[in-house]
């Protein structure tokens, strides 16, 4: 095999990687765009890498991708950009294959919003860990190697992740489809129309709400009881004038799922301009979270407008 069929080959053995080590890399970072960096990154390696010597090439960039992101995690400037409380997770619309295996209940889990957001709360090795185990089954042979630990120092990493997960975790588990779309649509019939008791009958007697602020404030916006939240929405969803003019004209909004989870996207045209995701435990709404920075909807936007929408449920917002 000539040189440049060599590389042909090469290359398409790490294509056939790109979206494993994407979902990788985004549940590791929280970060579509963080995450394509880091893989091309990869990329880069494995061209650089002399690839004979390569035994088992998944295993290889799994580790390379891995600690990659963990340098980007303990970069000073990850650091001031993730502290804590003034950081978001970036949505991904279900389907794309960045969110990557969503099996098992861990794997669903550990890509939802919540999820992402709660390991901030853990140490780099302990996300790694985290994330290793339970969205890709690694044994804690393969995480030592891939970290450079001991397989005691792994376990001991993934009973402190699992400890906190567990604590932080809402009950309910999985949510049934039908019920969660039905409840997502009663908030926003709600808070369209200006219903406050019925949007504080949705939400959970400790529920919060989480907003970037559209990208315009530097810290995130937060609310901590249902009447404020009941607020927020009737004012953030009742259609003006203003609100059409800062966004470009007349959005329609749509259901979609998010992270796995139910969301209301305003669509404008063919470009999502703003997302609202629900937590949802005991058929009640427990956390909201609003993105509407455009940056952090990039992906997310490409991802709409190879998606066939079903009917809006507000065509002219």
């Amino acid at each position: 095999m000539d040189s440049t069929a060599t590389d042909r080959f090469d290359t398409s053995r790490f294509e056939a990687s790109r979206n494993r080590l994407a979902s990788l890399a985004y549940r590791l970072l929280g970060s579509a765009a963080d995450a394509e960096d880091a893989v091309q990154d990869a990329f880069l390696h494995w061209q650089a890498a002399d690839r004979q010597l390569i035994r088992v090439p998944e295993a290889w960039l799994t580790k390379v991708v891995t600690n990659l992101c963990l340098d980007r995690l303990r970069s000073a400037q990850a650091r001031r950009e993730r502290a804590a409380g003034d950081w978001l997770p970036e949505p991904l619309l279900d389907g794309d294959p960045m969110l990557g295996p969503a099996d098992t209940f861990e794997q669903r889990e550990s890509v939802s919003l919540a999820v992402l957001t709660l390991m901030e709360r853990l140490s780099p090795l302990e996300r790694a860990v985290y994330i290793l185990r339970e969205a890709f089954s690694h044994s804690h042979a393969e995480i030592a190697e891939i970290l450079d630990v001991t397989e005691s120092a792994s376990q001991q990493h993934l009973h402190r992740a699992r400890r906190r997960v567990t604590a932080a975790r809402r009950p309910g588990g999985d949510v049934d489809p039908a019920a969660a779309r039905r409840i997502v649509e009663e908030f926003l019939a709600a808070a369209s129309s200006g219903r406050t008791e019925r949007l504080v009958a949705l939400l959970t007697d400790d529920a919060t709400a989480i907003s970037d602020g559209a990208g315009l404030t530097e810290k995130l916006l937060r609310y901590d009881t249902p009447q404020r939240i009941a607020a927020i929405a009737r004012a953030g969803f009742k259609p003006t004038t203003a609100k059409r003019r800062f966004v470009g004209g007349t959005p329609a909004v749509h259901y979609a799922l998010v992270n796995g989870t139910p969301a209301i996207l305003v669509v404008l045209g063919d470009r999502v301009v703003g997302s609202v995701m629900f937590e949802i435990s005991r058929g009640r709404i427990a956390t909201v979270r609003g993105i509407a920075a455009p940056a952090r909807l990039a992906r997310l936007t490409r991802a709409w407008q190879h998606h066939e929408p079903g009917t809006p449920l507000i065509d002219r917002w």
